[in-house]
């Protein structure tokens, strides 16, 4: 017997653009619209990274604003996970 997965209890999305010095929050949010954020980035392609405790931290910083500095070190580890993750599936890579 197959159990339901748990529904998602908060999503945060962010963006990082080099000009801006930090990511910044694009979205957030509980329940349902966690859920949506999260199927839209997988829809496009977004790479989804459960981490409930930096999740918890980032639902308290405003939507557009900058990830605080206390946070860069777990953003920044996590977007350099990110990035050799997407080195190794990018065509002629091995992926």
């Amino acid at each position: 017997m197959r159990s339901r997965p748990e529904p998602v209890s908060q999503a945060v999305a962010l963006v990082y653009d080099p000009d801006d010095g930090a990511p910044r929050v694009l979205a957030k949010g509980r329940g349902l619209l966690a859920e949506e954020i999260i199927a839209r980035a997988q829809s496009a392609g977004v790479f989804v990274h459960e981490s409930p405790e930096l999740v918890s931290l980032l639902m308290q910083v405003d939507m557009d604003a900058r990830i605080p500095p206390e946070l860069y070190i777990a953003v920044a580890e996590l977007l350099a996970w990110l990035y050799q993750l997407e080195q190794q599936v990018e065509p002629g890579n091995g992926g």
